[in-house]
């Protein structure tokens, strides 16, 4: 069932849509009568909606253009019609005034034309077959973009272009004088045709890139020069780039060269900031140059339908280290068995893939904890001030339809409610992004819990940051973006924001995460403290969230898992229909969780626990747990994982010795059969010359 927020949106944009074709209709009738302020009304009318619509409704005139009805037939439905309004107003003579008008509009169709086939041509020379970051690529020759109208905006430039046009035009129509027509197409005419040559200048050598084949041998030299060692290997939709970004600290952290590759175009910007070399292969052909360069291996943090592209080079070991551990079925893919080994945090997942049976033998899985917890604070004992901090973090309803992957739908609403209804309880909701975008009925429910959130806070009262605080919050707010946020025009293309993300001077990430900490401590400042909060931000980051909540409530998810290396007290909402017997044996991640029934009639006796020093009944199983799933803590994970990639480089470097010993054994012998096929073939031709003389 659609949310009840769309039927608005689908009204006015049908009623836009009806005045559009409403304007066509009164700028027709006013031709053929002819009314001149009807004809000159209704023109200026649909112009004008249609520039509008370009800039600020984009999406709503794609549905046109999916019934042909793009922007040139409109446009060119709005010029013909200027022409017949022309024919049928007296005064003005077809033959002397009309017909250099029409030609004059019909070379303005034609100069669109060349200047859009000019926009193609300029956005294939510079299409490089890589795309990098935090790599000095200047040698490149590479530019600026030209202008977005220009090369990328062409229904903005039609439009734009045709204002004068149609200016001219209606003033012809209103003073019967050809003269003040000739001077619109006119003034058209010369800004489209200096734009085509403005914009042909980027195909001129000085604003060229270099071919796709010295681009290729430059990322060879430098990929000599650099001689990467590990790299994450990543590829997915406009929304997973969060499974990446989760790896950049561990990976800047590594004891070895990094090197992050990518697959799609605009995967490039969805990487959060690093100081770590950046380069995306659009095509499998240019990939295979990672094969001669010193890449011992690669991490896999997810799985896609590209990934079996990298996994043809033999030169590279190949390790899945997922972007999450939970008990669903997803954390155990029969895919992982394609990867030379699987990384997992702790014996638990060990364990779940041993259950699963998905072809994954015990040999290939090596546990590394997770070094992204670090950030992590430890549990400091029972909460101390007047209020306690609940986080409740569900994840989203997952693809497979299951009632127990979400507990916002059957159980989330209830959940909020007996959290507000505590007065010393302060909530801190935190969805899951994707909440919502499989089932209706789970953006639904969350959109009435965020409401009951807001409604919630009408209701309390309470001191309130100084102006101090907010000034600080906004200070640090712009030093961070400064350092994460990418400043370009909205005209730069790839090949620009190629130049002008070169390599990164200084230690960028320790800047980052200095003034990510300022940035976290000056937001909480900023909030009153008994005032609950809704969180769907980026920031604040969860690790954030993690460390003001005293108490966690989620679902079987990597949360948990998370959250347990904290040793605080949480709560899982069991919404599978499973008894709760049931539900803890077929989630182990859940066994030292308080389970919540969908009308969590548990959480009062909860929170009384957790506020009671010694009331914990779970800390015990909690500590066992955490060493369960993410592994000892005698050694830092971060050890652990450097330990990992280092035997895994090694395993690679004996496969290169292996393979080249092998190779030198059998050239010799296949020269040698050369040498035989050739003497062979000689020999056939001397005879065939003797018979031929």
């Amino acid at each position: 069932m659609p949310s009840a927020g769309l039927a608005p949106r689908r009204l006015v944009q049908l009623t836009v849509l009806c005045a559009m074709f409403a304007f066509y209709i009164a700028q027709l009738v006013g031709a053929l009568v002819p009314y001149v302020p009807v004809f000159v009304t209704a023109s200026v009318a649909g112009l004008a909606l249609d520039i509008y619509l370009q800039y600020r409704q984009p999406g709503l005139l794609s549905l046109l253009s999916k019934i042909r009805l793009d922007v040139t037939v409109r446009q060119l439905l709005r010029d013909m019609m200027l022409l017949l309004g022309l024919l049928r107003i007296d005064g003005i003579e077809p033959l002397e005034e009309q017909s250099p008008l029409t030609i004059a509009l019909l070379t303005f169709y034609l100069l669109h034309f060349a200047c859009q086939a000019t926009a193609v041509m300029v956005r294939r020379v510079r299409t490089l077959p890589i795309i990098t970051r935090n790599i000095d690529a200047s040698t490149l020759h590479l530019t600026k973009a030209p202008p977005r109208i220009l090369a990328r905006r062409q229904a903005h430039r039609l439009l734009i272009g045709s204002i004068p046009t149609t200016v001219g035009l209606l003033l012809t129509a209103i003073t019967t004088d050809a003269y003040w027509g000739g001077i619109g197409l006119a003034v058209s005419l010369a800004l489209l045709a200096g734009g085509t040559l403005y914009l042909a200048t980027w195909l001129l050598p000085k604003k060229r890139a270099k071919n796709d084949q010295k681009v290729m041998q430059w990322l060879d030299k430098w990929l000599a020069s650099y001689k990467p060692t590990v790299a994450m290997y990543f590829s997915g939709g406009t929304t997973s780039a969060y499974q990446a970004n989760m790896w950049l600290s561990t990976l800047s952290d590594l004891d070895a060269k990094p090197l992050i590759v990518l697959r799609e175009r605009f995967m490039v910007q969805k990487i959060e900031a690093t100081d770590v070399p950046i380069v995306c292969f659009p095509k499998v052909t240019t990939l295979f140059s990672l094969e001669n360069s010193t890449l011992k291996m690669m991490l896999h943090p997810a799985n896609s339908g590209k990934t079996s592209q990298v996994l043809r080079i033999p030169t590279i070991k190949h390790a899945f280290i997922n972007h999450g551990e939970s008990d669903k079925l997803s954390s155990c893919n029969p895919y992982a068995k394609a990867y030379d080994e699987v990384w997992v945090a702790g014996p638990a997942a060990r364990e779940r893939y041993a259950l699963a049976e998905v072809g994954v033998e015990d040999k290939d899985i090596v546990e590394v904890g997770r070094p992204q917890l670090a950030p992590i604070t430890p549990y400091a004992g029972p909460p101390s001030g007047e209020f306690t901090t609940v986080l409740y973090a569900p994840t989203w309803e997952g693809w497979d339809g299951n009632p127990g992957n979400t507990s916002v739908v059957l159980a989330g609403e209830n959940i909020v409610r007996r959290l507000l209804a505590d007065p010393t309880v302060r909530l801190l909701y935190k969805p899951h992004p994707m909440t919502g975008s499989v089932e209706a009925a789970a953006g639904a429910a969350n959109d009435r819990i965020m409401a009951m959130i807001r409604e919630a806070n009408t209701r309390r009262s309470g001191a309130r940051p100084g102006s101090d605080a907010v000034a600080e919050l906004a200070r640090r707010t712009a030093e961070l973006d400064r350092l994460t946020l990418s400043d370009f025009r909205t005209s730069a293309d790839e090949m620009e924001r190629m130049l002008l993300q070169g390599a990164p001077d200084g230690d960028r990430e320790a800047e980052i995460a200095a003034a990510t900490t300022a940035w976290e401590a000056a937001y909480w400042a900023s909030l009153p403290e008994w005032e609950h909060q809704i969180v769907t931000d980026v920031r604040p980051a969860i690790f954030a969230c993690f460390n003001r909540a005293d108490l966690l409530i989620s679902d079987v998810s990597s949360v948990v898992s998370d959250w347990l290396s904290s040793d605080k007290p949480y709560a899982v909402a069991n919404t599978s229909g499973l008894g709760e017997a049931a539900f803890r044996a077929g989630f182990p991640t859940v066994s030292a969780a308080t389970i919540l029934t969908p009308d969590a009639e548990e959480l009062p006796a909860l929170l009384a626990s957790v506020r009671t020093p010694g009331a914990d009944s779970y800390a015990a199983t909690r500590a066992d747990l955490k060493e369960h799933l993410l592994g000892p803590s005698d050694q830092p994970s971060r050890d652990r994982f450097n330990a990992a990639v280092r035997a895994l480089c090694e395993s690679a470097d004996e496969r290169r010795v292996r393979m080249s010993s092998r190779l030198a054994a059998e050239i010799p012998g296949q020269r040698a059969a050369t040498d035989v096929t050739g003497d062979l073939e000689e020999t056939a031709a001397d005879e065939s010359d003797s018979v031929t003389a």
